[in-house]
């Protein structure tokens, strides 16, 4: 078989019709285990594509679809972020490259739930080739990057440099005496970056990624410092050893006068910053520069107060789904109580934030310290979140209506808005007229029809002619207001 399958995209523009009605049926919440297996035997690679990988299943549905005799139905389901990945995980020891490829690319973005077993994982490291791992990073349980680094196979040890950094000196320097030769040599990649003599030598003379990585990263010895001060290759080198932490200070200090802006705002980063140093970059000429130095964290709210700094919110304002362990509580409260836009932008963002905090901030001044509470902490009240929603008009504004506390109730008078996005509210609520959800239907915007065509309170008039619409019969078959009764008459209509 040829190593370039079909890709998704594909497989869904060849279905006609009949096919995307169908894989709608798949996604319906009415649909028994019934009509789930007969889905699964139809001969159509679009529904067996959404079936297998966009919904959770019954367990009978994933016995057969584990042990399906099409290997392309049974890498569908390899990528399913619905499913508990340990039924995934069946798949370890399939037959076909594919299927195997595809567990170990596992779910895309956002993963939903993506962590294998540890079993499984160490299985995968110990049986695929290197080029089959795909993102399996992302699908290591935490606990077992804490045993990974002195796991008795190899294979599971060099693995454990995804988080090098992470390792303690201990586990680093037992890996990079480890008695694996594959092991050692990986180890020593990862901490010779720390070698200022090695850096000097394996330093690329032309733009390039490990140039970049090694100015940032790398011990630098004086001569690559004296190398970059005189002949720059790029125009970003300054910058890059401008932020690195072996920088010695007394160029940190000429940095911090370099005619570009990007380099000083680069400087004002750092903390080692002296009182005069911090002085001079708060009254640049360039307000990148003034901006990057008021959020310091050595200064007092009254010297950042008396910097003119620029804060927009013309960024995005998304869910970083960081854990709450991750954040200083101490801290996130300076920073909630800060004079300073952007402080209290990382105060919201903390998921972690006690409940005084969460009443003080929602309604803060800034739009972004507004839409980062409401896009990050799961107790973010009601009010706040549709406020945003309506406010906030930037990427990611729609995660806003997934989060827990958002209100579905009396939003059908959106549905009259000018903004599409506005429109698709009504669609959230299960009291909206059915006569206004038909009109949705028809709507100028497709995210709005297509919203419409899922609504349960969908006209029935109206659900037939969408099961007969091109462009909404996916939608359509999806609909929870079909009964069992069309579902089994729509697959007994399939052929195959």
């Amino acid at each position: 078989m040829s190593h370039h399958p079909r890709t998704a995209e594909a497989i869904w523009q060849d279905a006609d019709l009949p096919a995307r009605r169908l894989a709608g049926v798949a996604l319906n919440p009415n649909a028994g285990t019934d009509v789930l297996l007969r889905l699964l035997a139809c001969d159509s690679a679009a529904v067996r594509m959404v079936l297998c990988r966009d919904r959770d299943l019954p367990e009978e549905v994933v016995n057969a679809v584990v042990t399906h005799p099409d290997h392309r139905t049974r890498s569908f389901f390899g990528a399913n972020p619905h499913v508990d990945p340990a039924q995934r995980a069946r798949l370890v020891d399939d037959a076909h490259w594919l299927v195997r490829a595809w567990l170990a690319q596992g779910p895309g973005f956002p993963h939903g739930r993506s962590e294998l077993p540890e079993h499984t994982v160490v299985r995968i490291l110990t049986t695929y080739d290197n080029d089959d791992l795909g993102t399996l990073y992302r699908q290591v349980p935490k606990s077992a990057r804490w045993t990974f680094p002195s796991h008795p196979e190899p294979k599971v040890r060099a693995f454990a440099f995804t988080w090098w950094s992470e390792l303690t000196p201990r586990e680093q320097a037992a890996l990079l005496a480890d008695p694996d030769e594959d092991v050692r040599e990986r180890a020593l990649r990862h901490d010779r970056d720390l070698d200022p003599e090695y850096v000097e030598r394996a330093l690329p003379d032309r733009s390039c990624h490990a140039r970049t990585h090694l100015l940032m990263h790398g011990a630098l010895s004086h001569r690559v410092v004296e190398q970059v001060l005189a002949a720059p290759v790029g125009r970003e080198d300054l910058a890059m050893i401008a932020g690195n932490p072996s920088l010695p200070l007394d160029v940190l200090a000429l940095l911090a006068r370099d005619p570009d802006p990007h380099v000083r705002e680069t400087v004002a980063g750092r903390t080692e910053l002296t009182a005069e140093q911090r002085q001079a970059l708060a009254t640049d000429a360039d307000p990148a520069v003034r901006t990057r130095i008021s959020v310091h964290p050595a200064l007092t709210e009254e010297e950042r107060s008396a910097i003119d700094y620029q804060v927009g919110s013309d960024e995005t304002f998304g869910h970083f789904d960081i854990p709450a362990s991750m954040y200083d509580p101490a801290r996130s409260r300076r920073h909630a109580l800060s004079g300073h836009p952007l402080l209290r932008r990382r105060a919201a963002s903390d998921p972690g934030l006690p409940p005084d905090l969460v009443a003080l901030l929602s309604s803060d001044s800034d739009l972004g310290v507004r839409v980062l509470l409401a896009q990050n902490h799961p107790q973010a009240p009601a009010e706040l979140l549709l406020d945003s929603f309506l406010e906030y008009t930037g990427r990611e504004r729609w995660s806003l209506t997934t989060r827990p506390n958002f209100p579905t109730e009396d939003l059908a008078g959106y549905a009259e808005a000018a903004d599409p996005m506005v429109r698709r509210l009504a669609l959230l609520s299960p009291q909206t007229p059915p006569g206004t959800v038909d009109r949705l239907s028809a709507d100028p915007d497709p995210d709005v029809r297509a919203d419409a065509a899922r609504h349960p309170r969908l006209s029935r008039r109206r659900l037939g002619e969408l099961l007969d619409d091109e462009e909404l019969a996916h939608r359509a078959g999806a609909n929870p207001a079909l009964p069992a009764s069309v579902l089994n008459r729509l697959v007994a209509s399939l052929a195959g």
